[in-house]
């Protein structure tokens, strides 16, 4: 969700910047813009249309200058418009770009006003620049200070000014950022996916910290307790963010092709284990596990989901007693804390804002023994966190996310025989059995997508719907709700799912010859209560698609079509069963001609509450 990247260079950065908001582009954005200081001068360029064309206007208008910003934005503030689009100026001396959400930006932007500033925008980011240039005395560094100490919210923010010609200044609180170091030049980006093949020299600044970037030189200090700011010293790490992850391939959409990485995505994650230890998920599991008599699960969107699968693992298999909370709702409502629960948080990016503050409310009611299953190592929640599992999934492009889920799930799965085993509840035959499953897992996932022509020709008739259900029962009930969530991101089909056993109590109303619904019918225990609930929606006139396994004896008449899957894979079944759901999604969007990797509205990394 936006993005932000800037430099201080001997030479013309415009083309670093620019191309740093292409690596970017799938955060997901409305508008973006690059602004440079350039004879003396502020210069921007802003743009409703995708970075391309902002590329196409940086150089019909010969745009360049080696202290710059830019950014991608996600509008929250005020229409998506070249209005509203950052960079945005104060005046002729300040420009600044920002990330997160300023809460009291009206009362800011009032006490502003009466001072004589003059708004463009309905942006909470103008109220930053003009702040900025009211506190400005000759020393950028210090009104930044300064002005981080007004700000209530989430935010990172790069600015440079007029004035001071090779530098720019970097905030965040809330909100990530990372510090590029180059030889001879510095760089700010809000991923260090931006600065691919520009430096691999990293710093992952902290909460309340401010850096100063010069000519091959940097500051940074982070605001203590009392509200001063003191110097510090943030570790240089070498990050390989490779630019090849963003090439696209034979693929048509990045979705797609993340979607056949998955196999190799789970093998990736697998790799490397080899027993079910404890210290898979971190040095000091043995001792955070010791104890532990319940599991509390925080994540939002399609990670709630994964967790709300794992649910039934650890409960069945390691016999732990399980919730799983929305992380934006469970922050605001009175729970009884218990210390002798694990917290466990799921980030794809590691940095959404709603799951990062959860954890901390858990922790600030004695909630200490946390791990966090997350794609990113040097993210904020893999460093709030006691224990980590990192997943391997790899860049995920897509705004859908597909192989960021499967990986979870596979890490949860992990997590679950873990702490089975620590508890005693696990032989070493089922150990070996589950390993065994593992293992094979990549391979199974690749017999699944052969099915890809087979549910091509479902997704045609999936085109004219407006409409859609989505039946599951048990483990795999998570799984229709994350299927109907892919329709509906990406085909902007309404689509619901409901166990299966709920249609009866309200929603077999809306069943008619025109409600496709999509049932997800394993070989588990609960199939024959599942055929019941078949033959309820087609003695409604409901069209079924059914993905069964072999063994299900389940056959293709009027109104029910079938697509078996290959093999039935018990407790690791729901990873088998999403992989048709993500491709129905896929294919029904493509042929409704909507834009599959970046879906209207919607943001790939939600950094924002």
């Amino acid at each position: 969700m936006c993005g932000i990247v800037g430099a201080v260079s001997p030479k013309n950065i415009v083309p670093i910047l620019v191309e740093g908001l292409k690596r970017l582009e799938y955060r997901g954005y409305d508008s973006c813009g690059v602004a440079v200081h350039h004879d003396g001068k502020l210069r921007r360029t802003r743009s409703t249309s995708r970075v391309a064309e902002l590329d196409a206007q940086v150089a019909a208008e010969k745009v360049s200058g080696g202290t710059g910003i830019a950014h991608t934005r996600w509008a929250t503030h005020g229409a998506p418009a070249v209005h509203n689009a950052h960079p945005h100026f104060s005046g002729d001396r300040i420009a600044l770009v920002h990330n997160g959400i300023i809460e009291n930006h009206d009362e800011l932007r009032a006490e502003l006003q009466a001072k004589g500033f003059k708004f463009e925008s309905q942006t909470d980011t103008e109220v930053i620049a003009h702040l900025v240039n009211h506190l400005y005395d000759g020393d950028l560094f210090e009104a930044v200070q300064r002005a981080t100490l007004r700000l209530k919210g989430a935010f990172a923010i790069a600015v440079f000014c007029r004035d001071e010609p090779h530098r720019v200044v970097g905030a965040r609180e809330g909100s990530p950022l990372v510090l590029g170091v180059g030889k001879g030049e510095t760089f700010l980006a809000s991923d260090a996916m931006a600065l691919a093949g520009v430096t691999d020299q990293i710093v992952y600044l902290e909460e309340g910290d401010v850096v100063d970037l010069q000519m091959g030189k940097h500051w940074i200090v982070s605001r203590q307790s009392d509200g001063s700011y003191k110097r510090v010293q943030r570790e240089v790490r070498t990050v390989h963010a490779h630019s090849g992850a963003a090439e696209l391939g034979p693929y048509r959409h990045y979705m797609q092709k993340e979607i056949f990485e998955q196999p190799r995505a789970i093998a990736d994650t697998l790799d490397g284990v080899g027993g079910l230890d404890p210290s898979l998920f971190g040095d000091a599991a043995a001792r955070v596990f010791d104890g532990v008599d319940r599991v509390l699960i925080l994540a939002c969107g399609t990670s709630y989901y994964a967790g709300s699968t794992a649910r039934y693992w650890l409960e069945a298999i390691a016999g732990l007693p399980t919730n799983v909370e929305i992380a934006s709702e469970y922050r605001y409502r009175e729970s009884v804390p218990d210390p002798r629960t694990l917290v466990v948080t799921i980030s794809q990016s590691g940095e959404t804002a709603d799951t990062i503050a959860a954890l901390k409310h858990a922790r600030s009611q004695g909630m200490e023994r946390t791990l966090t299953i997350c794609n990113v190592a040097t993210s904020a929640m893999v460093r709030e966190c006691k224990l980590n599992f990192i997943t391997r999934a790899g860049v995920e492009i897509g705004v859908a996310s597909t192989k960021a889920f499967t990986t979870q799930l596979v890490a949860l799965f992990l997590l679950t025989l873990v702490l089975a085993k620590y508890r005693g509840k696990l032989a070493q035959k089922g150990e070996d059995a589950a390993l065994r499953n593992l293992r094979h897992l990549p391979s199974a996932v690749q017999s699944v997508l052969a099915l890809e022509p087979q549910i091509i020709s479902w997704a045609e008739q999936f085109v004219p719907r407006q409409h859609a259900l989505f039946l599951g029962r048990g483990r795999h009930y998570p799984v229709a709700l994350e299927g109907a969530l892919k329709l509906k991101e990406i085909s902007y089909i309404h689509a619901e799912a409901y166990p299966a056993g709920e249609l009866k109590h309200g929603p077999l109303a809306l069943v008619d010859v025109e409600m496709p619904v999509v049932t997800v019918a394993p070989a588990d225990d609960l199939l024959e209560k599942l055929k019941s609930n078949m033959q309820e929606v087609r003695a409604r006139g409901g069209q079924l698609y059914v993905f069964a396994d072999a063994d299900t004896h389940i056959e293709s008449s009027t109104g029910i079509h079938v697509i078996r899957l290959p093999e039935h894979y018990g407790a690791l079944s729901p990873i088998l069963h999403v992989i048709p759901l993500q491709l129905l999604a896929y294919h029904t969007a493509c042929a409704r001609g909507t834009d599959v990797d970046k879906p209207r509205n919607l943001a790939k990394s939600v950094t924002v509450e």
